[in-house]
């Protein structure tokens, strides 16, 4: 397969110049809809040559958009990686660490949670650095509120688990939970209205769109981007990548 590709290009770039009834000592003007109909039957035999091209650019843009990643990751490193305002899971000193960016409502991100607990509980030198992205609507946006708020009572890593399992996120189920994990429902309700959380969300917002991520989740483990979810197989292999990158 691998050779009809550029068999197809030699062979409508001959009929350019030497189509039948053509004089050879002459360039010929190409007779497109011949070459047309030529092309047309050889990819009808050949369907496969369409799919390996589109393999093929499907992958020279998978490797573009990595080298645009990298050099994102590299120039907002710390913005990424240290953010203040970014709760942390794990240990606050790991050496590796895992940034993930998720939305409430993402059923892939739900699917994560387990791997992710998993992998925290083996190792005890990751850190998992939590960024808001709620991209699914005005209940997204309304969770994400929330689990930044309740970092005001401590309780940002029992709401977000709270959070995760709600199948439901309208304000009543979202209160109820913060509820039942100890929050002051009413202190709550008024802290999710800070300004300070709108700006937190509006600079993931700002780093989502430098990193192109257009969905939820998607990690940075090291200085790899990684798009939707993956499971703790590779989650381990990415962080061991990451770690021998730093030797």
């Amino acid at each position: 397969m691998a050779s009809r590709l550029p068999a197809l290009v030699i062979l409508m770039l001959a009929l350019s110049t030497t189509l039948p009834g053509s004089a050879q000592t002459q360039p010929a003007t190409p007779d497109v809809p011949a070459i047309e109909r030529i092309v047309r039957e050889y990819l009808l035999q050949n369907p496969e040559v369409i799919l390996e091209a589109l393999e093929t650019l499907e992958k020279r843009r998978n490797e573009n958009a990595q080298d645009i990643a990298k050099a994102a990751i590299a120039e907002r490193r710390d913005e990424i990686f240290n953010d203040p305002d970014a709760p942390v899971a794990g240990n606050p000193r790991g050496d590796i660490a895992i940034v993930e960016f998720f939305d409430y409502r993402c059923p892939y991100c739900k699917q994560v949670v387990a791997p992710l607990a998993q992998l925290l509980k083996e190792d005890g030198k990751l850190r998992l650095v939590h960024k808001e992205l709620p991209i699914l609507g005005p209940d997204s946006l309304l969770a994400a509120r929330a689990a930044l708020a309740a970092r005001k009572q401590d309780k940002y890593h029992q709401m977000h688990a709270a959070l995760m399992r709600l199948r439901t996120l309208d304000e009543a189920s979202i209160l109820k939970a913060a509820v039942e994990q100890g929050l002051d429902a009413g202190r709550l309700k008024n802290d999710m209205q800070s300004p300070q959380i709108e700006e937190i969300l509006e600079r993931n917002r700002r780093l989502a769109r430098t990193l192109n991520i257009t969905g939820t989740p998607a990690f940075i483990i090291g200085d790899a981007l990684v798009p939707g979810a993956i499971d703790l197989r590779t989650m381990k292999s990415l962080v061991a990548e990451a770690r021998a990158a730093k030797k």
